[in-house]
């Protein structure tokens, strides 16, 4: 994890001593079970309970001498025990309680995402709903054509984020799940009541079958739909910093007093948090493939996916929690300038009209090929010499034979493109 990136909260689960301390919560949890179907004595149970403990530097004393970091945690815990130390461990492989514990810390992070996608959902449907009738240039390939709101422009990545919650919730659920059935899975040393009885204890499901390993399918579906998430953030955020530039300068990120924007321009003010989203994007999108390389192993299992998770998860979770947050505080301090919004619309002399012209030509009995070379011509003329779309349509015999002036001034009014806005805002849930 890189700090510049990460905030406390997540840090703290990713920390080598909340490795440690789930770890010792699942040897705890087994014992547990071992002492419900009557293997542990209660005093030993108690003794377990109340006395195990870790050191972290210790730990890694003890890894120089074993080079086995599991192997260095059980001993560490053993050497706070008495007679009572005989049951920690007893019947489990290493990945028991890796994979478990990881478990424990993956649902620790995703209540911080989860609670990051709320939030980010109430700032923009507040936004949308304030902004929904706010008109302004609807663009295809970067260019204009037709008139839209700013408020239907969030209220698609409304939908979106309700999309990545529903997907997010998901994949936060398949890996809310654990495994305790020992070397290659058969339970051959630890019976399958102890595993549910433990994984009660921790609140995680039971994984139905495994191996060695759980199956990191789960988690290769879990970091895809992360970069999948991180793609959403990158996509507004694409939309937010080409409406700031300065040929558009429809929005503009918040500048605060004493902000630079450049070592060597002081008028500038640029995009800089929707452009560090956007260049974390491609960082979280690399994980997925280490991650889908990652469900194939030899057998009943090996290690070559652990080095690359010990570096993915944390990474990737602290990654989309940072941006979450981020894209927030862009939104919240989000400048918007409508005026500018209308002055734009302008920009291209009305061309923005031409389909609703074309359609009222139709609807007066014209081909939809006559009409359309009617128009066209007219509008590569207006384009060219930069005069007003509407001036030449009203000098046009062909259109004014056909279309009275209110016919064509309603033709030019912005507003018809807007007659739907409320209708499909109930279709995203944002009004009742």
């Amino acid at each position: 994890m890189l700090e510049r990136y990460t905030r406390p909260a997540m840090q703290a689960i990713w920390s080598l001593d909340n490795q440690y301390r789930t770890w010792l919560d699942v040897e705890i949890a087994v014992t547990i079970g071992w002492n419900v179907v009557g293997l542990v004595p209660t005093a030993d149970l108690n003794a377990i309970q109340k006395k195990a403990n870790f050191d972290s530097a210790r730990i890694a004393e003890l890894e120089q001498i074993t080079k086995h970091d599991v192997v260095a945690f059980t001993r560490n815990v053993s050497e706070y025990l008495d007679a009572e130390k005989k049951w920690i461990h007893y019947g489990l492989t290493s990945t028991d309680v890796v994979d478990t514990a990881q478990a424990l810390r993956l649902r620790q992070a995703n209540a911080l995402i989860k609670a990051d996608l709320d939030v980010l959902k109430e700032t923009l449907a507040t936004l949308a709903l304030r902004y929904k009738d706010t008109v302004m240039m609807g663009r295809t390939h970067g260019v204009h054509a037709e008139p839209t709101t700013f408020g239907l422009k969030l209220a698609r990545f409304y939908a979106m984020i309700n999309r990545d919650i529903a997907r997010f919730e998901r994949v936060a659920e398949a890996v809310a799940t654990g495994k305790l059935s020992g070397a290659v899975g058969t339970f051959a040393n630890i019976p399958p009541e102890v595993e549910v009885r433990a994984m009660q204890e921790l609140r995680l499901e039971p994984q139905m079958i495994g191996s060695q390993v759980l199956p990191r399918d789960l988690h290769a579906d879990y970091l895809t739909t992360l970069a999948l998430i991180g793609t959403t953030l990158e996509e507004l955020a694409t939309e937010l910093r080409s409406l700031q530039r300065s040929e558009i300068h429809e929005v503009e990120e918040g500048f605060g007093a004493g902000q630079k924007g450049s070592s060597a321009m002081p008028h500038k003010r640029n995009p800089i948090s929707a452009e560090n989203i956007t260049g974390l994007a491609r960082v979280l999108r690399g994980y997925v493939v280490p991650a889908l390389e990652d469900v194939s192993l030899w057998h009943e299992r090996d290690i070559s996916h652990s080095s690359a998770e010990r570096i993915m998860l944390p990474d990737a979770t602290s990654l989309l929690d940072y941006m979450l947050n981020r894209m927030n505080n862009i939104l919240t301090g989000l400048q918007v300038f409508p005026e500018q919004m209308l002055k734009n619309m302008d920009r291209t002399y009305g061309l923005i009209y031409s389909q609703r012209l074309l359609l009222k030509l139709i609807d007066r009995g014209m081909s939809r090929e006559a009409a359309y070379d009617t128009v066209q011509p007219l509008t590569a003329r207006a384009w060219d010499e930069q005069i007003q779309f509407r001036t030449l349509v009203e000098q046009a015999p062909a259109i004014t034979e056909l279309l009275s002036e209110t016919e064509i001034a309603d033709a030019f009014d912005y507003h018809w493109h807007l007659k739907h806005i409320d209708e499909i805002f109930r279709r995203v849930g944002l009004l009742n």
